[in-house]
């Protein structure tokens, strides 16, 4: 994209109150994110989504002021060689595509690897205990030994996050951290020769402009993003309150699976863990085996299964499935979870057995596709 669509882009993200849904209808009213600054506009209040209060907002915006300020970013990604991925990009993390509350605009400095097959998120205390530390070490060892190549999503936040984060660095795994400000700082600072490193094998992420100071709300806002872009949540140790609960339901909200580590009743930081357990929110995690079961990862070494149009469809599920991808062709495995109405669990073991039958191939990035033969 050119630097001025660049400039529109980040000034649209900048205006309060417009998320993606309400940005598609505005740019196709207008027929571009440009229009907003460039032309004189006629009344919004007819754009669906957009009422009378936020039509009245957007005809009195200072554009000179935000084109201002989004030239100075412009000025600063070219800078830093940042990635800027807006929400219609094909490009744009396709896993957050499917939130409705997904940012306007992500930056992300570093490797790319938002379109990865298999991307676990580990998020939990700040203040975990040695044996929690000691799950979250083993947990990713595991997956580093079992599925190279998954990738580590957290918040680079003391305790779990920073653990998860040097455990992936360890185990020769990419690794996200999603920030709650901009790219021009790192918060905690103490975790500035992690991040560093992490440039090298993973990268870092935010939907803030630099200067952009961790505030509180902002930390919210992020977990949406950690939750978002994870196939499945692991809580290591949690309290009954914080931001890894809060994280954790909004994974349940995007369809994603969520997992837990069971603790001791009455231990302060197992309280979160057991809570989500008990509440059908998370599932039970004790080891990386139950992770896989979860997920419906095959870790066994199988012949492959020539294509069979005559295998039967046993369940009301993979006929469902099936006729999707027909209609389709192909799909990815989250919009295909959204389209049959399935969790990700789920639909990742019936894909499976569709796999065993030779009726469905998978390929790179979680793409499905039928078999026709």
């Amino acid at each position: 994209m050119s630097d001025k669509q660049l400039q529109h882009r980040i000034a649209l993200s900048l205006i309060k109150g417009i998320g993606p849904k309400l940005a598609r209808n505005l740019i196709a009213y207008l027929g571009s994110e440009s229009a907003l600054f460039e032309e004189k506009i006629p009344t919004l209040a007819k754009v669906p989504g957009i009422g009378p209060a936020l039509s009245q907002l957007l005809m009195n915006i200072d554009r000179n002021e935000l084109m201002k300020r989004a030239d100075k970013e412009v000025l600063f990604i070219d800078k830093h060689q940042i990635k800027p991925f807006f929400f219609s990009d094909t490009d744009y993390p396709s896993r957050l595509s499917y939130c409705e509350d997904a940012p306007l605009m992500v930056y992300i400095h570093g490797q790319e690897h938002q379109t990865a097959s298999r991307m676990i998120g580990i998020v939990g205390t700040r203040t975990p205990s040695d044996e929690g530390i000691d799950l979250c070490e083993k947990l990713v060892a595991d997956l580093g030994t079992r599925h190279p190549g998954t990738v580590i999503v957290s918040g680079l936040a003391y305790g779990v996050d920073i653990c998860a984060h040097k455990a992936a660095l360890k185990n020769g795994l990419p690794t996200i951290g999603v920030l709650a400000h901009g790219l021009d700082r790192i918060y905690p600072s103490i975790h500035r020769n992690t991040a560093r490193e992490m440039l090298e094998q993973g990268a870092l992420m935010t939907e803030f402009i630099s200067e952009t100071v961790p505030d509180k709300y902002n930390f919210v806002q992020r977990n949406r993003i950690i939750a978002g872009l994870s196939d499945a949540l692991v809580v290591v140790q949690s309290a009954r309150k914080g931001g890894a609960l809060i994280t954790a339901e909004l994974a349940r909200d995007y369809n994603r699976d969520v997992l837990a580590f069971p603790g001791r009743p009455g231990d302060t930081f197992s309280a979160g863990c057991n809570y989500l357990i008990k509440s059908n929110i998370a599932a039970l995690i004790e080891t990386v085996e139950d992770l896989e079961y979860a997920l419906g990862w095959d870790t066994k070494k199988k012949p492959p299964v020539q294509g069979n149009l005559f295998a039967t469809i046993e369940t009301e599920e993979q006929q469902t499935i099936m006729e999707s991808l027909i209609e389709e062709q192909e799909m990815n495995l989250n919009l295909l979870s959204l389209k049959c109405g399935l969790p990700v669990s789920k639909l990742s073991a019936t894909l499976l057995d569709l796999e065993f039958k030779g009726l469905v191939k998978s390929k790179p990035g979680g793409i499905y596709r039928v078999v026709m033969s």
